[in-house]
């Protein structure tokens, strides 16, 4: 298989001149016949792979140099500072280049200048790396990037399940939220990493006091079974914590969450919990959404009807069909997937001292 490039992709700060007009980047690639018989399904699929990963690592430079030049428009834009930025969103939308498209790629470039840069990777190193792998390492802890960064000077052709398995491996057995014991068996290879990792990344979102109660549950089990509950336990006290806040029906009197939460975890219903107050919080968005297009709706549905006349029968006709969408009391078909069956809301706005708390039956 050959491929061939006729266009730089190097990383150097070659300036360009903008009186230049490069010729459109010539590829060829030879790939397999689809209609050959003389070769494996298993060759061909193989072949296809390598074709793949040399589109990938091309890929992974383009979007380089692409974060260089976007980083040069906007540290220019920075450097004139009257337009506060105004000139760098001007050139994206001329280009149709989304502002967190930018920032991504801008931020893609300044973590291959920190890896060769910085002297850990070799510039020509960047060609043994897949774009995802590369932004996986871009992101690791600086002892997974000198790692990776090694391997890759060496030669070795890098994946990103390559990178996420050292970055387990370095997370589970070094970081200073798990309890000892976790980490020495971790080390010792009778924890995997895969399933200790995750634990970290959940630890890391609780406070110090439900963390420490946590690896006292670990330092008293450390086995498998418990490192996943442990984790679950975890992620559903931060899914409750974080819906809990944005719950407005919370805010009508003086609720506890946190004991709550020990209440239920004590009947290992935390999970129900978490779910609950997560469904409260989509169940309150939704309402605040069906307010604003109802408002929206009956100012639309007023106007139309005082523009309309005897003269605008059919227009009529749409006007009173809405009604039932766009009055004070809304009748919305549930279609046949419910059995045809209807749901009945009554919209009433009230002032804020006029609401009382739900009865809970």
């Amino acid at each position: 298989m050959s491929f061939a490039v006729a266009a730089s992709s190097s990383l150097s700060d070659a300036a360009v001149s903008s009186s230049l007009s490069p010729e459109p980047p010539m590829l060829q690639m030879d790939l397999p016949d689809p209609e050959r018989d003389d070769i494996s399904t298993l060759e061909f699929l193989e072949q296809l792979d390598q074709a793949w990963a040399v589109c990938d690592r091309f890929d992974l430079q383009t979007e380089i140099l692409r974060g260089r030049i976007l980083k040069a428009v906007r540290d220019r834009e920075k450097r004139g500072g009257e337009g506060r930025g105004a000139g760098f969103l001007q050139w994206l939308r001329e280009r149709e280049i989304s502002k967190t498209r930018a920032y991504s790629l801008i931020q893609l470039a300044e973590s291959a200048e920190d890896l060769v840069g910085g002297g850990m990777l070799d510039q020509e190193s960047v060609n043994h790396f897949s774009k995802r792998a590369f932004l996986e390492t871009a992101q690791a802890a600086p002892e997974v990037q000198l790692m990776i960064s090694e391997a890759a000077n060496e030669g070795q052709e890098i994946t990103r399940k390559q990178v996420r398995r050292l970055t387990d491996e370095f997370t589970a057995a070094t970081s200073p939220l798990l309890p000892e014991e976790i980490r020495e068996r971790t080390q010792q290879n009778l924890l995997p990493p895969r399933v200790v990792a995750p634990l970290v990344k959940e630890l890391a979102k609780l406070p110090e006091l439900q963390q420490e109660d946590l690896r006292k549950v670990l330092r008293d089990e450390p086995e498998l079974d418990r490192i996943k509950d442990v984790t679950s336990t975890a992620r559903w006290i931060t899914k409750a914590t974080e819906s809990g806040v944005a719950v407005r029906a919370f805010q009508q009197g003086e609720l506890d969450l946190e004991k709550a939460m020990q209440e239920a975890q004590r009947l290992d219903a935390l999970g129900l919990l978490a779910d609950a107050v997560g469904q409260a919080q989509a169940l309150e968005s939704a309402v605040l959404k069906l307010h604003t297009s109802w408002r929206r709706l009956g100012g639309l549905q007023e106007r139309l009807w005082v523009e309309s006349g005897s003269s605008t029968p059919y227009l009529r006709d749409v006007l009173s069909a809405l009604q039932s969408l766009s009055g004070a009391t809304m009748r919305v078909s549930l279609g046949e997937l419910a059995g045809g069956k209807r749901v009945r809301l009554q919209l009433v706005e009230e002032s804020p001292e006029q609401l009382e708390s739900p009865l809970v039956p």
